[in-house]
């Protein structure tokens, strides 16, 4: 048992990554659409370049969407709309009739044969205004005919049958005369706008669900293939009703492929599909990226990072297939970019492009529109921590979007006619979500406890509370990493290392000297040195010291790891020697050389190394008398090559070509500090 546990100990970082690689793998293929894939790819406008095609089976032909939403227009246009008759309100209009009648035909002045006469006359104008009912509404619908909903029973009429507010005036005068009491049509017109009120009105509630019964009741399909029909020829072009027919064929053939009997053999052969692409990732990583590969937590960005992308392009293509080229596949190279390096950001959007080839429709356009913005994104946006460079960088991906569109349209359609203009709203909404990477940037370096440009700009920034804080306690120490960062970052610069980061580690890489300033030095500002009341092991105590204070510092102040790295590192295991050969003067030979040496570990990047040379440099040139160029040419030598012979750059990946680059610039910067001229032969 505990042999099993040292092993599973031993071995966690590549079971951590074996079980990192199949989860994802079964995320993803969890995510895949439900359905098989056709086993021919045409494109319209090209030719078949395939054997000649017969339909495997019978299968019907499926109408495209804009033929179905031809139809509905059609239904919508030609659509009888429903109005409804209120019962309720013809009789209040015949209540108040006989209520208010007395008021205009009082028995004083008229007969009862006069009234009841008057009272028929009233009778039948109301019964003809209410007949088909009453409208007083502004709008006339656009057909002729309509149903008109009376109690449970729907009667079709001309909408003209129905009588409007400017028909009362007429229908007074007519049944006036008809009846005989035309002296009356005055007191009429008068009492009938007094109680006349509307009780037809359009159901828009009944007209939508007959609207939506019509349309539900149209075919989505037009006629049917039989088995063993020609469809296409090898050779023939791509285009009209052939394309119609292979898009039905296609439909049916992966609708059919995917049943019961077949569903795991998919499934396994998807998940086959995205090993493969996953695994290569690994194997780039274990070959070009070791330091990468090694790192748990980088490794689990990427694949975080691979699989967000593949959950928002099926989700959105799920949702509507015509909105795929929103989603801001081009924000994942631009954040490894940002985190890593050119190569492995363009490397995994084209492996997170193929697999996201099995998901979205027209895979090829897809595939290649994404790859070239995605060579773009990497070829155009640097320096992030500078915005107008992301606006920048954004737009020209927006602007490949649209030509390559526009290119893909004119090979399809063979002119620029039926253009779907919405598409490059789509590809401005990307470019505009595209600019959400800075955020997304801040998040994950929270998440995952990564440094990116933008944060190591504000690190640099020697206003901060940290650096204000070493200006104030430890002044010498903060001009002293000053300079170092300035020798350290031209180096950077000239072997092509991450400049910033190089910066900003020399800039906080001596933060534990506060803790005892006047212990070091450059912080002395008197004739008096605290280390001549101390024993040499004491003063290298403090001295090693400050490595082990300055990363506890750090932590406190929530400096990112990677800018920890330089102060654990920029003294490697090295000697502090003044002390060591002091002891050595007081003890003999009997000295015990690991309580003069440095905690380590040795610097095991191009940064860090960079860091301890042009830190051990610039410290030890203050010690020159009178320098000159070959005084400083062979002190920069003894220097550096001590350090290589104490094996302190054996874990940095730096070769020796560049640390002779880094040699020369540290003496190019330290002849002109000193404004050294080359001494020429005489």
């Amino acid at each position: 048992m505990p042999k099993t546990l040292d092993t599973l100990y031993r071995y966690q970082s590549v079971i951590y990554k074996y079980v990192l690689y199949f989860v994802t793998i079964g995320c993803i293929v969890f995510f895949f659409p439900r359905g098989g894939k056709f086993k021919y790819e045409f494109q319209k406008g090209k030719p078949w370049q395939y054997e000649n095609l017969y339909a495997p089976f019978d299968f019907s032909i499926k109408k495209t969407p804009e033929e179905l939403k031809a139809e509905r227009q059609i239904i919508e246009e030609n659509q009888i709309p429903y109005y409804r008759y209120d019962t309720e309100i013809a009789a209040e209009v015949r209540e108040a009739y006989d209520n208010r009648f007395g008021e205009y035909f009082s028995r004083e002045n008229y007969s009862n044969r006069q009234l009841n006469r008057i009272r028929e006359a009233g009778n039948q104008i109301l019964d003809s205004l209410y007949k088909t009912g009453f409208w007083r509404g502004s709008t006339v619908p656009d057909t002729k005919e309509v149903f008109l909903v009376k109690d449970t029973e729907a009667r079709r009429i001309f909408f003209t049958e129905i009588n409007r507010l400017n028909d009362l005036d007429g229908r007074v005068r007519y049944f006036a005369r008809k009846t005989g009491t035309e002296a009356f049509t005055e007191s009429f017109q008068k009492l009938f706008f007094q109680i006349v009120m509307p009780n037809v009105s359009r159901d828009e509630r009944l007209s939508a669900i007959e609207l939506e019964n019509e349309q539900a009741g149209i075919s989505l399909t037009r006629g049917s293939v039989d088995e063993g029909k020609l469809i296409i020829a090898k050779g023939e072009v791509v285009e009209a009703e052939n394309l119609k027919i292979l898009e039905s064929l296609k439909s049916e053939y992966e609708s059919e492929l995917w049943a019961a009997g077949n569903y795991y053999f998919i499934l396994f052969g998807y998940t086959i599909l995205v090993a493969l692409v996953l695994m290569m990732l690994l194997l780039f990583l274990k070959r070009y990226r070791p330091e990468v590969y090694r790192n748990n937590v980088r490794v689990t960005f990427i694949f975080f990072n691979i699989l967000l992308m593949v959950f928002v392009t099926t989700l959105v293509v799920k949702y509507n297939e015509a909105l795929v080229f929103v989603v801001p596949l081009c924000i994942l190279p631009l954040i490894l970019k940002t985190f890593f390096d050119a190569r492995l950001g363009l490397f995994v959007h084209v492996l997170t492009v193929l697999i996201l080839g099995f998901v979205v429709p027209n895979s090829f356009e897809y595939i290649f529109l994404q790859i070239i913005a995605g060579i773009v994104t990497i070829l155009t946006v640097s320096e992030l921590y500078k915005r107008a460079n992301l606006f920048i960088s954004v737009g020209q991906i927006t602007l490949i979007y649209i030509v390559g569109y526009f290119a893909f349209h004119i090979i399809h359609e063979g002119n620029l006619e039926n253009v779907i203009w919405v598409n490059f709203g789509f590809f401005l909404l990307n470019g505009m979500i595209t600019l959400f990477a800075q955020p997304l940037i801040y998040i994950y370096e929270k998440m995952f406890g990564m440094v990116s440009d933008v944060s190591l700009l504000e690190l640099s920034d020697t206003n901060s509370r940290l650096l204000k804080e070493m200006s104030n306690k430890a002044p010498g120490t903060f001009n002293h990493s000053l300079q170092v960062a300035n020798l350290a970052e031209a180096a950077a610069n000239e072997i092509g290392a991450n400049a910033m980061l190089v910066r900003v580690g020399a800039l906080y890489h001596d933060i534990g000297k506060m803790s005892n300033p006047t212990y070091f030095t450059e912080n002395q500002t008197t004739n008096v040195n605290p280390h001549d009341d101390l024993d040499p092991y004491s003063s290298a105590e403090i001295i090693v010291k400050h490595v082990i204070e300055g990363i506890e510092m750090a932590r406190k102040n929530n400096l990112p790891d990677r800018v920890i790295d330089f102060i654990r590192t920029h003294h490697g295991t090295t000697r502090v020697y003044y002390f060591y050969k002091k002891a050595k003067e007081a003890d003999g030979e009997n000295v015990d050389e690991k309580h003069f040496r440095y905690p380590g570990p040795i610097p095991f990047s191009k940064e860090t190394a960079i860091l301890m040379m042009a830190d051990s440099v610039e410290a030890a040139s203050k010690s020159l008398v009178n320098p000159t160029f070959n005084i400083i040419n062979d002190f920069v030598d003894k220097i550096i090559g001590g350090q290589m012979q104490g094996g302190q750059f054996l874990n940095a990946n730096i070769t020796f070509k560049e640390i002779e680059t880094v040699k020369k610039v540290l003496k190019q910067r330290l002849t002109n500090i000193y404004h050294l001229r080359v001494e020429y032969p005489e």
